[in-house]
């Protein structure tokens, strides 16, 4: 029998209602199983997570059988839709780059971090994100064209009322067997992964609010007597510093080289037979190198900005977010610039090729004490000397060195380069590096860009020779965070030598590994030191060798060289490392062959349990320190606390050459000392767009760059053979 078009399923409100609802659930099942990595391990697990969707999305989409207008009640039902589909995208975006899910803090500091970016959101979009969207573009064709007529009869009324309750069934018959199958899942949480297998997108957001008012009123309720169990902590975990170390860079200059998503991995690795990093494979084996095999980045969701706090602070970043774009603007901060300032004298800049509000660093650098700051504003970034995340790292070194001229001796400057960013896009006239050939082109040109990075290093040393400033300074080099994801790990393994197949979460950990060397010109007892350590040591490592006391600061990390120095390193999510063992969610692996630890004895047992309680008494913490703001009530002796008003980044150029003009003979800067003559051009670079450097560039230069790979390792192997 023919049914009237007017009574057909999608023509009637609750046809309609399910109709929307089932396609949601379908778009879930797709971002569940398509896009994200959730670990399930049984049946159970899949049959929550085909559940979970359902009790929010009933509840959430029900609000519009409430409205009696039926064109009112369709129109809000698809805007709810939209609104849920646009979260559950921004998460799949998000996922695709940091293998987390968005948090409200990340939410809230989204303006922050994602001003400067480009073209970074659609290299991460696939295909098939169309079908995010395309139901929503569907219906409301089909409900214009009035092929879909909204059904004018009033619902019955309990018919509301039954839907919000059958939501509140279902989440609740999820919630108790999910806590059946994960016992402590909202009370003990500690990967959020969790949390969104278990109950779904929506859940875990509501969570995370409530988790972050939490927060915030602790913030309100702090005062100086929760510092007592902080300072406790910190005194039993001091490391005195080594006496053969101490000092041994006293008065010199600081540089410090941010390589942006640079793994270990990279040095002294080939692609078809050519080398990806000839300098910096120099500089890691050379005897004036301090090089650390067993560095691990500790970052969570704030990546580059989490590994910049710990590198200059000595506090870890946030569990959620980003310490930089939620508390930055406003927290008290005992950091780098502001100690070497107070305690040797050193002035303090940034050179960085993005938008100084990029991650807020605008704001955080006046809380550190930075005196200076040369964001994008500062160089030429029009056309193609830009890629999406900044100024490329070639023409970032080369138009810095007139301001880095100009500052006081001693200095602590630090280069944040951009380049080796995914997507990890290069112009071809910036290289021809022969990338491998991995269904995964951001594994291909992760190569590319890591050597292009490579030879803009190359370039900013040999103007620090020529210039001068080289004997005088010590660099430090570190690679900020993973570059390659536990998803593009999977591409990368056969170029490591293993295979997808067997690839576990062991070697996602042991790929956590990035780039640590402390260059000091004139110390050839260097080598590679193979402690491990992680980006909290940075600070009381580097402040030992300066010959500064860091027992009063508030610091977790300790000096890599003191014979106290704790190997334990803690990931944000509170796994951790060991020289010996590596432990992931509970289960442990043996460092020596990567295996598991299926049946470890008493003493292991004791061991690993001795450790897990100082990995998370350190982290939980080091939070407590950044959310309740504490280091307002605490001021080490001696120490001044920054008054971040006393900073402003506008004409610093001019302010660094008014104080040169005001020192007169006094002043130490590199212009000053070399008869107020700029050192730009020694500068020489093969960077397209600025060819004309080369143009002084001398035959007998040993150190001088070239356009060829074979050219840099061989001046590579040169460098280091003079002062």
């Amino acid at each position: 029998m023919k049914v009237d078009q007017k009574y057909r399923f999608w023509n009637r409100r609750g046809g309609f209602f399910a109709l929307v609802v089932g396609l949601f659930w379908l778009k879930t099942m797709l971002a569940y199983y398509g896009d994200f990595s959730l670990g399930l391990n049984d049946p159970l697990q899949h049959f929550i997570l085909w559940v979970n969707p359902l009790g929010t999305t009933l509840l959430l989409f029900g609000i519009a059988l409430y409205v009696r207008k039926a064109w009112i009640s369709y129109f809000l039902l698809l805007v709810i839709d939209g609104a849920n589909s646009l979260l559950l995208y921004l998460n799949v975006i998000y996922y695709r780059q940091f293998t987390d899910f968005m948090t409200v803090n990340t939410m809230l500091g989204y303006s922050k971090v994602s001003e400067g970016l480009s073209g970074s959101s659609l290299a991460l979009a696939s295909p098939h994100d169309v079908l995010y969207w395309l139901d929503i573009i569907i219906l409301l064709i089909l409900l214009l064209a009035r092929v879909i007529k909204p059904d004018q009869r009033p619902l019955p009324k309990k018919l509301p009322l039954l839907i919000t309750s059958l939501s509140v069934l279902i989440f609740s018959a999820d919630l108790t067997l999910s806590e059946a199958n994960r016992p402590q899942l909202l009370t003990r949480t500690f990967d959020r992964t969790y949390i969104v297998k278990y109950l779904g997108i929506d859940a875990f957001t509501v969570y995370d609010t409530i988790k972050t008012a939490q927060n915030n009123q602790v913030r309100a309720s702090a005062d100086s007597s929760d510092l007592d169990s902080v300072l406790d902590f910190i005194n039993q975990h001091y490391a005195k510093p080594n006496p053969k170390y101490y000092g041994i860079a006293k008065g010199k200059n600081v540089i410090v080289i941010h390589l942006e998503s640079f793994q270990q991995f990279l040095i002294d690795d080939k692609v078809n037979g050519k080398t990806v990093t000839p300098f910096l494979n120099s500089l890691y084996h050379d005897d004036q190198t301090y090089a650390f095999s067993n560095f691990f980045n500790q970052v969570g969701q704030g990546k580059t900005s989490d590994a910049e706090n710990m590198l200059e602070t000595g506090v870890y970043g946030l569990p959620q977010g980003s310490v930089f774009t939620t508390l930055g603007s406003d927290n008290t901060f005992q950091a780098a610039p502001a100690i070497l300032s107070q305690q040797a004298g050193y002035s303090s800049a940034v050179f960085h090729g993005n938008v100084g509000s990029f991650w807020n660093r605008d704001n955080v650098y006046k809380n550190f004490g930075y005196q200076n700051f040369f964001d994008a504003s500062y160089f030429d970034t029009t056309g193609d000397r830009s890629e999406q995340y900044g100024l490329k790292d070639k023409l970032l070194f080369a138009n810095s060195v007139k301001y880095l001229e100009r500052l006081q001796q001693p200095f602590y400057a630090k280069f944040i380069t951009v380049t080796n960013h995914f997507p990890f896009p290069l112009d071809q006239e910036d290289g021809d590096f022969p990338i491998p050939n991995t269904a995964d082109k951001a594994v291909n040109n992760y190569f590319a860009t890591a050597h292009y990075l490579d030879q803009s290093v190359h370039e900013f040393f040999n103007y620090l020779k020529r210039s001068g400033l080289y004997k005088n300074s010590v660099i430090v080099i570190y690679g900020d965070h993973y570059g390659l994801s536990n998803t593009d790990n999977l591409s990368l393994a056969p170029l490591l030598g293993k295979t997808a197949d067997t690839w576990n979460d062991y070697d996602n950990a042991q790929l956590q590994r990035v780039p640590f060397m402390i260059h000091i010109p004139g110390q050839h007892n260097g080598g590679i030191q193979t402690q491990y350590g992680g980006e909290i040591d940075v600070l009381p490592t580097l402040e030992h060798l300066l010959g500064i006391s860091n027992k009063n600061y508030v610091q977790f990390g300790t000096d890599l060289f003191s014979k106290q120095h704790d190997q334990v390193v803690a990931f944000r999510n509170n796994n951790f490392v060991t020289p010996t063992h590596t432990v992931i969610d509970g289960t442990i692996y043996n460092n020596a062959d990567g295996a598991i630890i299926t049946h470890p004895d008493a003493t292991l047992k004791a061991t690993i349990k001795k450790e897990q309680a100082k990995v998370e008494t350190e982290l939980q913490t080091s939070d407590t320190v950044n959310n309740k703001n504490l280091l307002r009530f605490y001021t080490p002796t001696g120490f001044t606390p920054v008054n971040p008003e006393k900073y402003n980044y506008h004409n610093d150029f001019g302010k660094i050459k008014e104080i040169e003009k005001q020192l007169g003979n006094q002043s130490t800067s590199l212009f000053s000392q070399n008869g107020n003559k700029s050192t730009v051009s020694d500068y020489h670079t093969d960077a397209p767009e600025l060819k004309h450097h080369n143009q002084k560039a001398t035959n007998d230069d040993s150190s001088s760059s070239s356009d060829s790979s074979s050219s840099l390792t061989e001046s590579s192997s040169n460098f280091f053979s003079g002062q």
